[in-house]
């Protein structure tokens, strides 16, 4: 993070011989910024453990606070009020003073800080931001009028967000665990609470409602009869486990973003952090902005559609989730095949049926199609900073397949939940696609 002062002074020098106006024009008006802004926020909710439901959030919140301010200063975009639930219009204010790129930063930070907390854990992001305004040569008055814009669009998107159900969850009663066949238990090694087991109580964006695309009802539990449909997917999943190829391991371990995984060495026990299922798309759309070259305003725009996307989808799995409650593989596996077996990931803490990262993955991917265009090769470097390998794509669709396979190959869900979440996921991102109308 703390390049950020090489990379801008570099833009101070290359604008030496223009207009001071002209150098903080370059240095904010600059999508890569607001990609760097973006992953800071990523550091932070990976920091804080925040689970991926709760991260996806975290980004859609900030990234729309960001989008409003582009909707007002730049004509081709149209703003989310009156598009999405219950998001009335920003309040008009005199804009004539406004650096409309940096005031989009300052939502962004001010935004995701509040709704992410704790208090100040993008304090240091943002004194490095106001140094570069004090480098820029921008003067007091338009400093002054793009952080009032800042403010003033943050704390309409802070109100709004009180709004969403989301207090009201934190003490919402608990899953009851019961010991009853077929019904989700926790898992190993942490054997942790199911995690927001009311999400599809908080308001969606886009969706009627958590429950307007209810999946076909997962097989029957029976694991006495072989050849009934449940018992093939659980053997299915064991033995895919037991002859992983090396190809396939890394597919697993790419897609894994479980964002805290729980080591157990004899009485010691840690977590190693990485980006969420969320978090990880976060990192797609700027590989993918800086690709296609997209210049501020869209880049802000890719973010706030592929988060909407993102948090909507997993509203509707979480909704299907604690539906049918529906036990892990390695639970089955366990009790009723090989007591030692275990998957090649770590299952997370939550009902099996339907898969949140492939319904996120193809929510995220239909919202990427549709600003980009089908058929946009890139590769993928997220998890080079943990130690994995770049995967190569042709298109945000065959990461989302690829997705699909991962979590199966894990040994973390049943390959036939795989499908119908990005079956579902799909339906949800056609939704925000057909519904929102952001660009004029």
């Amino acid at each position: 993070m703390k390049k950020i002062y090489t990379i801008f002074l570099l833009f101070l020098t290359i604008a030496g011989c223009n207009e001071k106006k002209d150098s903080y024009s370059n240095i904010f008006n600059d999508s890569s910024l607001f990609s760097k802004t973006v992953k800071e926020l990523n550091y932070v909710v990976m920091q804080n453990n925040f689970p991926p439901i709760i991260a996806s959030r975290n980004y859609t919140y900030a990234c729309i606070a960001a989008y409003e301010v582009v909707a007002i200063g730049d004509s081709r975009f149209q703003s989310l009020a009156g598009q999405i639930k219950h998001l009335s219009a920003i309040p008009q204010q005199d804009t004539s003073n406004v650096n409309f790129q940096l005031a989009a930063i300052l939502a962004f930070c001010k935004t995701g800080e509040a709704v992410t907390f704790p208090e100040g854990s993008m304090k240091d992001y943002r004194t490095e931001i106001d140094s570069l305004v004090e480098l820029s040569g921008m003067s007091s008055d338009i400093k002054k009028a793009t952080r009032q814009l800042a403010d003033s669009v943050a704390n309409h998107i802070l109100r709004w967000s009180k709004k969403d159900n989301y207090a009201q969850t934190r003490t919402a009663e608990k899953f009851h665990i019961r010991q009853e066949e077929g019904r989700w238990i926790p898992t190993p090694p942490a054997y942790a609470q199911a995690l927001e087991p009311h999400w599809n109580e908080i308001r969606p964006m886009v969706m009627d409602s958590g429950s307007q695309f209810i999946p076909p009802r997962p097989p029957k539990f029976d694991m006495k009869n072989k050849n009934s449909e449940f018992y093939k997917w659980v053997m299915e999943v064991k033995n895919a486990g037991d002859n992983l190829t090396d190809e396939q391991k890394h597919i697993a371990e790419f897609w894994d973003d479980l964002g805290n995984r729980t080591i157990v060495e004899g009485h010691v026990m840690f977590t190693f952090k990485k980006f969420s299922p969320p978090g990880h798309w976060m990192n797609i759309v700027g590989i993918a902005c800086k690709k296609a070259n997209a210049d501020f305003s869209n880049t802000v725009y890719a973010y706030a559609k592929t988060a909407i996307a993102s948090f909507d989808a997993f509203i509707q799995c979480w909704d299907e989730k604690f539906r049918s409650n529906l036990l892990r593989p390695e639970t089955a596996i366990n009790k009723y095949i090989d007591p030692n077996w275990r998957p090649y990931l770590q299952t997370p803490p939550f009902p099996e049926y339907t898969c949140g990262h492939s319904t996120v993955s193809s929510s995220a991917a239909e919202a990427l199609t549709n600003v980009f265009g089908d058929n946009f090769a890139y590769i993928d470097n997220s998890e080079l900073e943990f130690g994995i390998a770049n995967r190569s794509f042709s298109s945000f669709r065959q990461a989302a397949l690829e997705n699909n396979w991962a979590r199966f190959y894990g040994g973390i869900h049943y390959h036939g939940s795989c499908i119908v979440s990005t079956e579902y996921g799909k339906k949800v991102g056609d939704l925000v696609n057909e519904r929102l109308k952001m660009k004029k």
